[in-house]
This record gives structure tokens, sequence and C-alpha cells, in this order.
């Protein structure tokens, strides 16, 4: 094969066209390269929108669910200070005992206390009536007894009780019953 031979004008020529192909060839690949740009900043913002509103979302749905803590909270406890607002009358609950013996169907022997005092319930300063009581009667009345006065007892607990079965025709069967009726002491 022979050479070409080209005049200097079409040296000229060939080079100037070969540029202007590599230049279209750089053009379109910086086109390229700017499209995907803009598409990939595109995602990034959607995604970065997106992500703003999931957290917004979870966070105001850990608020909600914290207020309903919160409120049920305090309406639990503000039903707690009005039972323990009630005022502590020695006498009222003297007729409490008795009359829960008598439905029990067993006989209060003692009931004897050392008065007021203090002392916190769950952190909460509250006014305390301390009674000590035996009760005597048939074991089915005793339990019976117990129980009766636990549940009757709305702001007050039964600390310990002590059953005491005595050999049969001694004597009857007995509780020794340690009781404390709270009183909220605040405000």
């Amino acid at each position: 094969m022979k050479p070409i031979k080209l005049s200097r004008t079409g040296w000229l020529i060939l080079t100037f066209g070969l540029f202007i192909i590599m230049l279209a060839g750089l053009g379109v690949v910086r086109f390229q390269q700017v499209s995907q740009q803009e598409a990939l900043k595109e995602k990034l913002e959607l995604v970065q929108t997106k992500l703003a509103r999931i957290q917004t979302e979870k966070l105001s749905q850990r608020q909600k669910e914290l207020e309903q803590e919160l409120s049920q909270t305090l309406a639990e406890a503000q039903a707690a200070k009005e039972i323990l607002s009630q005022p502590l009358n020695s006498l009222a609950i003297s007729d409490l005992l008795w009359a829960t013996a008598q439905a029990s169907g067993v006989e209060i022997a003692e009931l004897s206390s050392p008065g007021m005092s203090t002392a916190e319930l769950e952190g909460v300063p509250c006014s305390v009536l301390s009674l000590t009581t035996r009760v005597e009667g048939e074991l089915t009345g005793l339990v019976d007894f117990i129980t009766g006065l636990n549940d009757a007892l709305v702001s007050g607990v039964v600390k310990s009780a002590q059953i005491n079965i005595p050999p049969p025709g001694e004597a009857k069967p007995s509780a020794s019953i340690e009781l404390a009726v709270y009183s909220y002491q605040g405000e």
C-alpha cells in the first residue's frame, strides 16, 4: 500500500475534523455526566425529605404516646389522692370493724390504737391510724373477717393477721390483726 499524500491544507482539514469529532465526543460525555448528576441530586433531595418526614412522624407519635401516658398517670395520682384525702375518723373505722365482724359472724375481743402518726406512702406524706384487734369465732368467720376488712378499707391495709387455733374444747379460734388506715396530709 502506498501512503496517502495529502497537501498541507488536507492535513489541516483532517486534523481539524478529528479535533471536532473529539470535541463532540467530549461534549456528549459531559452532557451525560451533568444529566446523571442532576438525577442523583434529585434522588438525594427526595430521600432527605422522606427521612425528615419519617423521623418527624416517629417523634410526633412518641410524643403523643408519652403525653397519653402522662395524663393517665396524673389521673391515677388524682384518684389515689382523692381516696387518701378522706379524713380519718376513728369512730367510722370502729363502726366499719364492728359491722364487718358482725357480717362475718365473729366477735371483737380487743381493739386498741396507739393513735395517729405520720408516714410516707409511696413518697406521699400521710396521716396513719394504726389499729390492733383480736377477734374470736369460727375459722371460716375469721378468714371472712380478715378478707372483708381488707376489702372494706379503701385507704387502709391489713398489715398482718395471725390466726390461733387452740385444741378442741379449750377456747374459740382467734385472730390477731394489725391494720393501718392512711389519709393524705398535703395541700
